[in-house]
C-alpha cells in the first residue's frame, strides 16, 4: 500500500545498491493483495460516514458559542435538540436519485451521518438558544443568564 523507501537498520544503507530498496516488501505485497481482491466483499464498508465534525467552543463575557465545521450540507439537514442541559447536535444525509446501472468500485460516500452532544450548564438561558449556518460552519449562541456573565474588572482601594 506504501510506495515509500523503507528505511534500513544498522547503517547498511551503503552495502545495498538501490535495486534491493526498491523491491517492495512482503507486507505491502500482502496491503495490495488484500486491496485489490477483497475489496468489494471485506473492505466495501469501511471508512463509511462522516466523522465527528471539529468543533470550536468560545466563553465569551455574555454568552457561549458553539461553531461546527459542518460544510456541504443544509440547514434542513441539521437536527438540534435540547434535553435536560444535554444539547444534540446530528445530520443525516442520503444521496438520493441513484442510478442503479452505476458500477461503482469504490463508493465512500452517499450516505453520511454524526450526533454530538454536549452538556450545557446551568448558567444558559435555554429558551433563547439561537443557531445559524453559514458558509460551512454551524454557530450556536447559547446566551448566559446576568449572573453568569463576566463583571468588569473592579479597582479597590486601599483605605
Amino acid at each position: 500500500m506504501s510506495n515509500l523507501i523503507p528505511t534500513l537498520k544498522n547503517g547498511t544503507d551503503s552495502k545495498l545498491g538501490l535495486g534491493f530498496r526498491s523491491v517492495p516488501s512482503l507486507a505491502t505485497w500482502l496491503d495490495d493483495i488484500f486491496e485489490n481482491n477483497f475489496e468489494h466483499g471485506l473492505m466495501s464498508n469501511f471508512n463509511t460516514g462522516m466523522t465527528l465534525p471539529a468543533v470550536n467552543v468560545k466563553d465569551r463575557a455574555d454568552d457561549y458559542i458553539v461553531e461546527m465545521a459542518v460544510p456541504g450540507l443544509k440547514k434542513s439537514d441539521f437536527d438540534i435538540n435540547l434535553d435536560n442541559d444535554l444539547l444534540s447536535i446530528s445530520a443525516e444525509i442520503k444521496t438520493e436519485n441513484e442510478d442503479v446501472n452505476d458500477n461503482y468500485t469504490r463508493r465512500e460516500f452517499g450516505y453520511s451521518s454524526f450526533k454530538r452532544t454536549f452538556s450545557l450548564p446551568k448558567s444558559v438561558i435555554s429558551e433563547k438558544i439561537k443557531a445559524t449556518y453559514t458558509d460551512g460552519i454551524l454557530t450556536i449562541e447559547l446566551p448566559k443568564r446576568d449572573e453568569a456573565k463576566k463583571k468588569p474588572l473592579k479597582q479597590i482601594k486601599v483605605s
